[in-house]
């Protein structure tokens, strides 16, 4: 028997988006310590908002001991944000996507009204393509060391096999994001960026993010206490996320199943969105992700520039639905859909629905 469409998950509680700060991302920051780097974006949210720590009922936060070289780092960010009077905390080992996730279900139990959710990657001390291979298949995969550029350069290739797309429409897709990023002061990459020379064919210097570090944070809010903080809340209508399998060598690269069903649960496929931010480090992943998650030639594609404009290891994903968010508060998108991923070939993948209030 055919199984049983999913359904959509509808949240018990109205929890909102009511402030995102992030920094100028840079290809280096070596004057800086992960907590001197964050400070500044947690003094920006919680300024933008009128409170204070102690106003805070829940913390999260997201980031990587492998990036960072030492075990239990968020410890040390914890500095940035004040634990003393001792404050609800959590941390999660992923991209700040999840961390935000795991603070919207805290506030869906009603046990706090506000949280504070922020990430941070610094990539330049060491090579992050040899780090983010840590990710395989610790048995079979990891000890050959293929990088993300080159698993990334396996899925190009798939969809050039497949007739999804061709070089010169990859570099399409990078020229116009990086030309969105003009108007976003906080990119790394903007403008006329050459598509420079084969790292791993297909896959050229333009068609790969940027190596940096920078940092991300946001202010979520339950109910009229957003609307309080807020004068157009991003309201957060949906959320899930999904896996596929681990072994690439039984996924279709040509496709995101994961992403779709997140999306369908999250309520994307209800009603058309007029924004997308989508967590697309290479240039073949955005083409994958727009098929995925059916978008058209109507929707806004990372107007921010995208993770091609600045892909600071676990906070990009975080910074896709800030951006998604602020555009909701500035009024410039009613419905918006905010993807993060985080593994090889889009392995993982969450998905937010934002709404502006009419």
């Amino acid at each position: 028997m055919p199984s049983a469409k999913p359904s959509v998950m509808r949240p018990v509680r109205d929890i909102a988006v009511v402030a995102f700060g992030q920094t100028d991302h840079r290809r280096s920051t070596d004057e800086l310590s992960e907590v001197e780097m964050l400070m500044p974006v947690l003094h920006q949210v919680l300024a933008a908002t009128g409170l204070k720590t102690s106003d805070i009922g829940f913390t999260c936060s997201g980031s990587s001991d492998y990036l960072a070289g030492r075990a239990f780092s968020f410890t040390m960010a914890l500095d940035g944000v004040g634990a003393w009077p001792p404050i609800s905390e959590s941390h999660v080992e992923m991209d700040g996507a999840w961390a935000l996730y795991e603070a919207w279900t805290k506030l869906l139990t009603g046990d706090a009204d506000t949280a504070l959710v922020y990430s941070y990657g610094k990539s330049s001390p060491g090579s992050v393509r040899d780090v983010l291979t840590r990710q395989l298949d610790p048995y079979y995969v990891a000890p050959l060391w293929p990088d993300s550029v080159a698993l990334a350069a396996l899925q190009a290739q798939a969809l050039i096999d497949a007739g999804d797309a061709d070089e010169p429409a990859l570099a399409g897709v990078a020229a116009r994001s990086r030309q969105d990023a003009s108007a976003n002061s906080h990119a790394q990459l903007s403008g006329s960026v050459a598509q420079g020379v084969y790292v791993v064919r297909p896959l050229r210097t333009g068609d790969c993010p940027p190596v940096g570090d920078g940092a991300a944070a946001v202010i979520l809010a339950a109910g009229e206490r957003a609307r309080e903080l807020c004068e157009r809340p991003a309201w957060i209508r949906g959320i899930d996320h999904r896996i596929e399998a681990h072994g690439l060598g039984v996924r279709d690269l040509t496709d995101s199943p994961s992403s779709r069903l997140a999306a369908q649960r999250a309520g994307a496929f209800e009603r058309p969105v007029d924004t997308a931010e989508l967590h697309a480090p290479f240039t073949s992943q955005e083409v994958v992700l727009r098929k995925a998650l059916k978008l058209g030639a109507d929707v806004v594609v990372n107007p921010s520039g995208g993770a091609l404009a600045a892909n600071p290891v676990m906070a990009a994903g975080l910074i896709r639905l800030g951006e998604a968010a602020a555009r909701i508060h500035r009024g410039e998108s009613d419905r918006a859909l905010a993807h993060a991923t985080s593994g090889p070939c889009l392995q993982q993948n969450l998905i937010a629905v934002l709404e502006g209030d009419a």
